[in-house]
């Protein structure tokens, strides 16, 4: 797109796909991911989740499975 083109700015399918367009010529795919990432709040109550996901766990327990799966993964290679 040049300064010349003419844009429909109320059409939301445009000005987003002209806007993805500029966040990657200036910051790179990457960059422009990491930039949309931060306005990206996500979803749920984490705080929540991890008291449920973690109820019966304790830091000995995990500790004990990260060790064994680490062994489990050394004798595969």
């Amino acid at each position: 797109m040049n300064a010349n083109t003419a844009v429909d700015y109320r059409n939301p399918i445009e000005v987003r796909r002209i806007g993805i367009d500029a966040l990657i010529n200036a910051l790179g795919p990457v960059g422009m991911v990491y930039f949309l990432q931060q306005y990206d709040r996500g979803q749920g109550d984490y705080t929540e989740e991890r008291k449920v996901l973690l109820a019966n766990e304790n830091m000995k327990d995990l500790l004990h499975e990260l060790d064994a799966l680490r062994r489990e993964k050394a004798q595969t290679n």
